[in-house]
């Protein structure tokens, strides 16, 4: 389907599935005074007609006559209610089913009997209740179209920036003893061209500093797609500082492959661009490199490499190999990679001796159930991996939650994390 059709068929769904909530909503108001109805008639299809405007005027305007994160925001004001309104139609199409079923069944019986049948499409309960059948399904539908809108809309509102400390022990039986206790705090997936709220993430990263980390990894993702995103957010970003170090590798996005591009020079320079914001920082971005860190005389080694993923249509930029050279004889080694499929594709196959692998990269599709040992999200069916710890072995991988998002700019159920670990000898 080509971007005209779509244009000219997508405001044609959407009429349909007002029109079929409209049907509940009028049912539900019919007790109501004639002026409530008509308020209610004009609140409701005013709505409709915000939306589609919105819909044809994000359409006709050039991408870049608004900034993105409007576009964005826009973009939610018209997706969510309408996927919330799925949620009723779907309870509605019941009622309407049970009615042409039962309607089938009365044109078998005589007439006095067909309209005792039909009489019972008007009741759910027995004489004594008042409620209809017809008046309970549609009361159920609107309650269930409810509970999305109200899930997402908080979602944006608090969700996005409620940022969660997640605390995590990593016994490593090799680990020397000038590295015991030693902490590091992992944000991943910043997203800095999606931000809204510039003085909830300075937020998150005073919560951050508050752990007082002897050293941060930041595992990628710093920006949507073009480096210019983050400008505004150096300044913020810039105070991420530890004793030992902040260390950061690329994500996928910041390579800038999911926009059009000039030519080949443009999106490189953007790339350079990215890796200079991370300099600018004072971070120390691996590319395909290691460092050895020193601690008490003791040494151990920290692992970069550019984006590995393994899943469909993935990016595949960085060498593990090359990043690899020279760690062979240190006796922890500790990997930065973005794509946690890296860790199953190559980490655990050819590098046994990597200890723990750090990514983030599937944000836990910003929406689950994330309480305890309770996980559910739909990452779970794109990714083998997709939050928390996993061990094999002796080899580990941790899968940070992001700290920022992507697309929906919000969060339900599967907050932003920082995560602090501890180095403790097993």
């Amino acid at each position: 389907m080509n971007r005209t059709s779509l244009f000219v068929i997508l405001p044609v769904i959407l009429l349909l599935i007002d029109w079929y909530v409209f049907q509940a909503v009028k049912t539900l108001s019919r007790s109501a005074t004639e002026g409530t109805q008509r308020i209610i008639t004009i609140a409701f299809w005013g709505f409709t007609a915000i939306s589609l405007l919105l819909y044809i005027i994000m359409q006709l305007l050039p991408p870049d006559s608004i900034s993105r994160n409007t576009r964005t925001f826009l973009w939610a004001f018209i997706a969510i209610p309408y996927f919330s309104k799925i949620f009723a139609v779907l309870i509605i199409l019941i009622d309407d089913i049970g009615r042409f079923f039962r309607w089938i069944v009365s044109l078998f019986y005589k007439p006095e009997v067909r309209e005792a049948v039909e009489d019972t499409t008007r009741k759910t309960m027995p004489a004594t209740d008042t409620i209809t059948r017809s008046d309970f399904l549609m009361k159920t539908a609107l309650v269930v179209g409810a509970v999305p809108l109200v899930g997402f809309s908080w979602g944006i509102l608090s969700g996005a920036h409620d940022y969660r400390i997640r605390r995590i022990k990593l016994p490593l039986k090799n680990l020397p003893s000038g590295f015991n206790g030693m902490t590091i705090a992992q944000i991943s997936d910043i997203h800095s061209g999606s931000f809204f709220n510039k003085t909830a993430v300075k937020g998150g990263v005073e919560m951050l500093l508050g752990q007082k980390p002897d050293m941060v990894f930041f595992t990628g993702d710093l920006v949507n797609s073009h480096a210019e995103e983050v400008n505004s957010y150096i300044d913020v970003f810039n105070k991420v500082k530890a004793p030992m170090g902040v260390y950061s590798t690329l994500g996928n996005h910041d390579y800038g492959k999911y926009v059009q591009w000039p030519s080949v020079q443009a999106e490189r320079q953007n790339v350079m661009n990215v890796v200079a914001a991370h300099k600018q920082m004072g971070w120390n971005i691996l590319m395909d490199e290691n460092k050895i860190l020193e601690q008490n005389g003791d040494k151990i080694a920290l692992i970069g490499v550019q984006n590995l993923g393994f899943g469909p249509a993935a990016l595949r930029a960085g060498n593990l190999a090359k990043a690899y050279e020279g760690t062979k004889d240190y006796p922890v080694k500790l990997l930065l990679s973005h794509d946690p499929t890296h860790w199953d594709a190559e980490v655990r196959p050819k590098f046994p001796d990597i200890d723990v692998q750090f990514s983030g990269h599937t944000h836990g599709a910003q929406f689950g159930v994330d309480l305890g040992d309770v996980k559910w999200s739909p990452a779970q069916y794109f990714y083998k991996q997709w939050a928390g710890l996993y061990q094999d072995g002796d080899q580990r991988l941790y899968v940070n939650r992001g700290y920022g998002y992507i697309g929906y700019p919000g969060r339900v159920g599967i907050l932003p994390e920082i995560t602090i670990f501890e180095l403790v000898k097993a």
